[in-house]
């Protein structure tokens, strides 16, 4: 019995036919640069000149950011978003919250029937 299962796996591996690789995909349309070798190099020289790689598993970005807003400014905004934060991250994801919000504000009418003069 193990010869005839041996033989009928054997049977389908070698009909399930070859595996053939195919070429590799060449893109039809080749490269053209914009830009000159001498500006390629000088892009190169201020790169390395900079002393940053933002690809660095290290790399700052917080280091190298432009701060626009003061300490102070940035702390009253953190505690005037800080309610909507908690809200939106509560129990019901905010459908509360949203719910107060609407009925706190009026509503103008969906459709307006036409205006009797």
């Amino acid at each position: 019995m193990n010869r005839k299962l041996a033989l009928a796996l054997a049977l389908v591996f070698v009909a399930g036919g070859n595996a053939l690789a195919d070429d590799i995909t060449v893109d039809p349309h080749t490269f053209v640069s914009t830009a000159s070798r001498a500006q390629v190099r000088e892009e190169l020289r201020q790169y390395r000149q900079a002393g940053v790689n933002p690809w660095a598993d290290d790399y700052d970005q917080v280091a190298h950011a432009a701060r626009t807003m003061t300490r102070a400014e940035a702390t009253a905004d953190f505690m005037a978003a800080r309610n909507d934060v908690a809200a939106f991250t509560g129990e019901d994801s905010g459908s509360g919250f949203l719910a107060r919000v609407a009925a706190a504000r009026p509503h103008p009418r969906a459709t307006e029937i036409a205006k009797a003069e």
